[in-house]
């Protein structure tokens, strides 16, 4: 029997997924992903996934936020349609938000702007929030560091950074989200040798699907589409790499998923 699993983060929304959505789902509970975090990243995106969470109780949970590279659209009226959805049922976090100077598909200041107010929005809601940061690592923690002491809670998603940054991160009491980039040996090696440093009770696994398919998926798949039933390749390469169990970092993901999003109280 697999172990039950939790994807923190998956583009479900993402029009990729709309000819198997309900297929995708299926595989999903197969390969044991019983619960879903459908990120929101802009103001579409986030109508959807809260739709898809409200047609899927207790399976689907959504986001909503506005991805950096989506921050020149980041308008009061985006900021409302955050602030509304937070308080439907299953939308479960504020984000994806944060900074990402690698793309700079906003600018710096635009970004700079949406992230401060969606930490507003987090704060006064007392959401997690659920962060985004790439090549921005020291605007990141100026913007975030002063909010940390009222915000609920809040995750690194995605963390493919190095080790000194990994470390601020936990210290800074972050959860970090874990994808398949580990699971990358060019790219992700590097993790491998770091995430031991996460405690236990820190650690969170997602796929952020249709992206970052697992390179350790055999067969390949043709399709280069990541989606949920991949998850298990990164519990495995996690396992190995922090020389723990496959069963113990299911256990414990699971586990500090369901408290990060304050799961039982969506049940």
């Amino acid at each position: 029997m697999n172990p039950q699993l939790i994807d923190i983060g998956a583009n479900l929304a993402h029009d990729s997924f709309d000819e198997d959505r309900h297929e995708m789902m299926q595989r999903a509970g197969a390969a044991g992903v019983h619960k879903i975090i459908v990120t929101g990243s802009s103001d579409d995106s986030n109508v959807r996934a809260a739709e898809l969470a409200r047609q899927a109780p207790g399976t689907l949970y959504s986001t909503a936020g506005v991805h950096p590279h989506h921050a020149a659209d980041y308008t009061d009226e985006s900021d409302a349609l955050i602030r509304s959805l937070v308080d439907k049922r299953a939308v479960v976090a504020v984000g994806e938000c944060g900074l990402d100077y690698f793309r700079n598909f906003s600018p710096r200041e635009a970004q700079l702007e949406a992230f401060k107010r969606q930490l507003d929005i987090a704060v006064e809601t007392g959401m997690p929030v659920f962060l985004h940061q790439r090549d921005a690592h020291d605007d990141f923690v100026d913007v975030l560091e002063p909010a940390l002491p009222d915000l609920s809670r809040a995750v690194a998603h995605c963390f493919t950074g190095e080790g000194e940054s990994l470390r601020e991160y936990v210290a800074m009491g972050l959860y970090i989200g874990i994808t398949g980039w580990i699971c990358d040996e060019r790219r992700g090696k590097h993790l491998h040798d770091i995430v031991s440093c996460i405690p236990d009770d820190r650690l969170l696994i997602e796929t952020d699907a249709p992206y970052l398919l697992p390179r350790t998926v055999r067969p390949r798949p043709k399709s280069r589409r990541n989606e949920p039933m991949y998850l298990p390749e990164v519990v495995q390469t996690l396992a190995e790499a922090r020389d723990q169990s496959v069963r113990h970092v299911a256990e414990i993901t699971t586990a500090n998923a369901i408290r990060f999003f304050d799961l039982t109280s969506y049940e």
